[in-house]
């Protein structure tokens, strides 16, 4: 019989504070850890898994029309081309219609769509229309969220990105750039910065505050943290089952990898390169994988409970970022300006794609991510899409919303979700705060919980 962890329990080192994945011994389990090389962190949490929220920013609106799904044979979701990555998950995934940003509408500020996008995604609020230091805007429900649930974690709250946006100066038609390179706001006039360099989101999870000169010191030595918690990793392997062992050994490989990868961009970025190609430190050659270093961050940050909340942001709203890995040259919000052409329109689908394309591998991660009786992603609601509906129309009802996850198994999935147009996105909102267990009565423009059980 193997000893009871508390879900708090973490492996500490140099500089370094390591949190474990849910293990079979972790049920019913006690308020302190029983081995004396283990600390654990505040108390112990409930046997039951909680739920995680994520939200997943999509910028520039997308080729609606190749971006559809129907109710299929058999009761299985067909998904059009754009959504076709989503094949093999559609079971554990929901894609939603109707739902409408209406704060992001210019309610008479005149152009600036991609600003109100970002701006309003989270808040459900109207931004000021400044690009001054007089920005107002409003709480973000991650914040919201963060401000129940971030006091069970050691963090109470992520925030990622993977394209640095200013935080001050005119980014669109009179905004400040403040609105369309952040989705997460902790009040109405701070945003919330993202980390958009993948070693120092890993440094965020696994680093220790508390230790900063030893954190340092660990750091230029470039070692493997595994390396500094691997006395107290031996001593808690003795206590556990052989379930368990495999589960701990799954999970520090996949720490190391995460690592190898890390500096393996760090590596690129400090390779000799073109004036015409600057590359920030530590940030990888290619996008994807870019986007899948930040998903694979957001992944270790739910299992090992280091947060219940998260945001990602795969680019700033109004990005002109170029595809080369998909063989696409021209800006991205060039391109979302097509006017009916038909190259550019098949050239946005196809970014459309590649973003599905990285958001249907996290969601397979997930869902292969034992935790409890089921899985990572059934004990989480990870919403993915965008503030713009149609990138050349700049319109912002009938969003490209899809939903993930079953919320602790409060929630039905492999369905289309069809609400009556107009339904504000905020509704949606508040029924994934109230699967998490911080239930409001209204949020932004909500005007009632949207029915997804």
């Amino acid at each position: 019989m193997t000893n009871q962890l508390s879900r708090r329990t973490v492996l500490r080192g140099l500089g370094v504070t390591m949190a474990l994945p849910w293990l079979e011994c972790m049920a019913a389990a006690p308020t302190t850890a029983p081995a004396a090389a283990l600390s654990a962190v505040g108390s112990a949490t409930p046997a039951a898994a909680p739920v995680r929220l994520a939200y997943v920013f999509m910028p520039n609106g997308v080729n609606y029309d190749a971006w559809s799904a129907k109710p299929g044979a058999g009761g299985l979701l067909e998904l059009a081309d754009t959504l076709e990555p989503l094949a093999a998950v559609r079971n554990h995934v929901n894609v939603l219609t109707g739902l409408t940003l209406q704060k992001a509408r210019a309610n008479g500020d005149g152009p600036g769509d991609h600003a109100r996008s970002s701006a309003s995604f989270l808040t459900g609020q109207q931004a000021r229309k400044t690009a001054g230091n007089d920005i107002r805007n409003g709480v973000s429900i991650d914040q919201v969220a963060a401000a129940s649930l971030g006091k069970l974690t050691r963090l109470p709250s992520i925030e990622l990105g993977c394209e640095h946006g200013p935080s001050a100066g005119n980014c669109d038609s009179g905004y400040s750039c403040a609105y369309s390179s952040n989705i997460s706001w902790r009040d109405e006039s701070t945003p919330m910065a993202k980390i958009i360099d993948p070693a120092a989101a890993f440094e965020r999870l696994f680093g220790d505050a508390s230790q900063q000169a030893a954190a340092n010191e660990r750091l230029s030595r470039r070692k493997s943290i595994l390396d500094f918690v691997l006395a107290e990793s031996k001593s808690l392997e003795s206590t556990l089952g052989p379930s368990d062992r495999r589960k701990l050994d799954q999970y520090q490989t996949a720490v190391r990898e995460l690592e190898q990868r890390i500096e393996r961009a760090r590596a690129e970025s400090d390779a000799p390169r073109l004036p015409s190609t600057p590359a920030p430190a530590g940030i990888p050659d290619t996008i994807s994988e870019h986007m899948d270093l930040m998903f694979d961050m957001l992944l270790l940050a739910f299992q090992t409970d280091s947060t219940r909340v998260g945001t990602l942001m795969l680019a700033v709203d109004g990005s002109n970022r170029t595809f080369p890995e998909i063989g696409i040259r021209d800006g991205h919000h060039h391109l979302s300006h097509h006017q009916g052409n038909a190259e550019m329109i098949e050239k946005i689908r196809r970014i459309d794609r590649f973003h599905v394309e990285r958001f249907a591998r996290f969601v397979r991660k997930l869902a292969d991510t034992p935790e409890g009786e089921g899985s990572l992603l059934d004990n989480s609601l990870i919403l993915f899409g965008g503030g713009i509906s149609d990138g050349n129309k700049h319109n912002h009802e009938d969003l490209p919303i899809v939903l993930a996850g079953r919320g602790g198994g409060g929630v039905a999935t492999g369905r289309l979700i069809q609400s009556k147009r107009e339904t504000p996105l905020c509704n949606l909102y508040l029924s994934m705060l109230d699967r998490a267990g911080c239930p409001r009565d209204n949020f932004g423009d909500s005007t009632s919980p949207l029915a997804i059980t």
